[in-house]
């Protein structure tokens, strides 16, 4: 894995639209939390174009993604929203010639970027806040200590947040590699597939699937090999993915996918779509899942240098 600098304070923080646009009002609330924490924030006003899903056609999208990434002044990319349209730039951006000395900031939707930097690229990546809906709120959306240690270094950080249950019991070590189980899904059969090495730890979440799709999804997961090359499965709150009153849930169908997994498997990890603050999570780095004596990561590699 090719390994970005560490941020520090002053370092500029490029705002990036690849996939939708947001609010105004949530952007300017996201980039003031980004200078309370010490950071730069830099952004072109492309990042506010709207279309009809997306900030923009994909080949404006993609280029400002580029500017910002080859920018040496720019130490880190960090999304201002999910939605949709992540995938779109991959073929502009295959096609490109990427420092590695960057980092990405991300989840849900930009699952499409992270997971083909991560597998395909050999580079680090973080599944955590962006701005709509979390730095925008400040600490009450997202937590600010891991998403700042991550940032900064974060080896030998350990990651116990609360209600986290174990599925399996276990321990493993290998690369976290993952994002929304949608985009993972969605990518298999292209050529920016998702392709987790041998041993990896799989970190999944989702929102608003039912439990039915969650099936599906995770079936095609399996049938693709990628469970069955896991060492170790973490899964997220699966926030709004059980059926009204509660007949059918998401954690009924993680259970039963866990056998598929030759290693430890816990749930309810909050990261991504969270009812709460939503923790980073560094993937492409060596990480290692343990059930004892409580549910925890512990970051044996920085995602940075």
């Amino acid at each position: 894995m090719r390994r970005p600098r560490a941020l520090r304070p002053g370092d500029r923080i490029a705002i990036v639209a690849p996939a939708s646009n947001c609010a105004r009002e949530e952007f300017d609330r996201g980039v003031s939390e980004l200078r309370r924490l010490g950071f730069n924030p830099v952004w072109d006003e492309n990042v506010f174009d709207c279309g009809l899903f997306t900030a923009g056609p994909p080949e404006r999208r993609a280029a400002g993604f580029l500017r910002a990434w080859n920018d040496p002044d720019v130490r880190a990319l960090i999304a201002v929203r999910g939605g949709y349209g992540s995938v779109e730039l991959l073929p502009f951006l295959a096609a490109a010639r990427l420092d590695p000395g960057k980092l990405f900031i991300g989840y849900s939707d930009t699952t499409s970027l992270m997971a083909w930097l991560t597998t395909h690229r050999g580079m680090t990546a973080l599944h955590g806040p962006m701005l709509e809906g979390r730095l925008a709120r400040g600490t009450m959306a997202y937590d600010q200590p891991s998403f700042t240690a991550l940032l900064q270094g974060g080896a030998g950080l350990r990651l116990e947040p609360p209600g986290v249950h174990v599925v399996c019991p276990g321990e493993a070590s290998g690369i976290l590699v993952g994002g929304t189980l949608t985009q993972l899904a969605a990518s298999l059969g292209t050529p920016y597939a998702f392709q987790p090495a041998a041993g990896s730890i799989l970190f999944i979440e989702d929102v608003n699937e039912r439990p039915y799709r969650l099936h599906r999804l995770l079936m095609q997961l399996k049938l693709a090999g990628i469970l069955g090359r896991a060492s170790g499965l973490i899964v997220g709150e699966m926030r709004g993915c059980d059926e009204p009153g509660g007949q059918v849930t998401a954690r009924m169908v993680i259970d039963e996918f866990a056998g598929a997994v030759d290693g430890p498997v816990v749930a309810g990890f909050p990261s991504g779509h969270t009812t709460g603050p939503c923790w980073t999570l560094p993937l492409g780095v060596r990480c290692r899942l343990s059930t004892e004596p409580h549910p925890h990561l512990i970051v044996e590699d920085a995602p940075v240098e």
